[in-house]
């Protein structure tokens, strides 16, 4: 997989500083080969994990099943992770992802055709939900910047926030969406594919854009790489922390409209074990948790990954609670495998 993007131009005395280790000894660069290896090992495990599925279960390379069972099942944690890799990369973390989704999706309920009120305002719905969504994502960035409150804190309460209006406005029920059109970003093809993978693959594109295009994307590698050396640099690091948990919250407006869409309703559990999934697609993809080091691209891998290895399980027959079992081991190896042993792991 390619590098990352290269961060802003930094003093001497800075580049000296950015490769020495926790402990203040200079580190050295690792050789290109080892790099290299480490950059496309995420690919490799996919690669060999698609090969021995296909020899336990042939049907897992027919057709039907890679378009459905893996590119459909991967679209919205696709999304979710795009928004979360920007997030990570900075060495923060983004806990909201559960509460801001049922949010969106409650608001994709309410205002189009449903069964619960005689609203119907056909695409007025999603496109109110999506900027819900982004607000939460700013207030999130907000809070973590303004109070100076860590990531993982400020959007653990935005987390807890979302599912205590979806559960006050819903009370515990189900709302049916009953818009043909809302409905149809589940089921209708465009050529060989739903509509939601098209989604998914304009996202990825839009967010891997930003991410070697732009200053931003710049930004929030330099962040990652080293906050004070960041500043020292001229890079707005309040402002780049505070659009990243923003543009979070803008992906997972998209993923709520595609859930609500998909499951045809929404209610308070409509997001239970999304957050769950994105972390770890995001970290099994190689993105590391200290910051500074993966990327979109990564994400990608780490969520086909995660995607391929459920699918292989349910033809093979496996118990759904050992999926959950699985995915856990996974992501303990991924931090285990991505952490410097001589560098302090610190989630701002």
């Amino acid at each position: 997989m390619d590098s990352p993007p290269q961060m802003p131009e930094l003093p001497a005395r800075a580049r000296v500083s950015a490769l020495t280790t926790g402990d203040g000894r200079g580190a050295g660069r690792p050789s290109w080969l080892k790099r290299r290896l480490a950059g496309m090992a995420p690919l490799l495990v996919l690669v060999a994990l698609c090969i021995l599925l296909g020899i336990l279960s042939p049907s897992f390379f027919s057709f039907r099943n890679l378009v459905w069972g893996v590119a459909n099942q991967a679209a919205i944690p696709l999304i979710l992770a795009m928004g979360a890799t920007f997030v990570i990369l900075m060495g923060s973390i983004d806990l909201s992802i559960e509460g801001i989704l049922c949010v969106g999706a409650m608001i994709v309920a309410l205002l189009c055709a449903n069964d619960t009120n005689t609203n119907n305002f056909g695409w007025l719905g999603p496109l109110f939900a999506l900027l819900a969504c982004t607000a939460l994502g700013l207030v999130s960035g907000l809070v973590h910047v303004g109070l100076r409150i860590p990531s993982f804190m400020a959007t653990l309460g935005m987390w807890f926030v979302g599912l205590g209006i979806g559960t006050v406005i819903l009370g515990g029920t189900a709302v049916r969406v009953l818009d043909p059109r809302v409905r149809a970003m589940a089921f209708l093809r465009i050529g060989y594919f739903p509509m939601a993978v098209w989604v998914a693959a304009a996202v990825f594109v839009l967010a891997l854009l930003i991410e070697r295009r732009t200053r931003f994307g710049r930004y929030v590698y330099a962040i990652g790489g080293g906050e004070d050396i960041a500043k020292l640099s001229g890079v707005p690091v309040a402002r780049t922390r505070i659009l990243a948990f923003t543009l979070a919250g803008f992906f997972t407006g998209i993923a709520a409209v595609l859930a609500s869409a998909q499951l045809g309703q929404a209610n308070t559990t409509i997001a239970d074990g999304r957050l769950f999934m994105t972390i770890t697609a995001v970290v099994v993809g190689g993105t590391a948790l200290t910051g500074g080091w993966g990327g979109v691209v990564n994400s990608l891998v780490g969520t086909l990954t995660v995607v391929v290895l459920a699918n292989g399980m349910v033809l093979l027959g496996i118990s759904p609670y050992v999926h959950e079992t699985v995915q856990g081991l996974m992501i303990i190896a991924a931090v285990a495998l991505s952490v410097r042993r001589g560098a302090r792991l610190v989630i701002k």
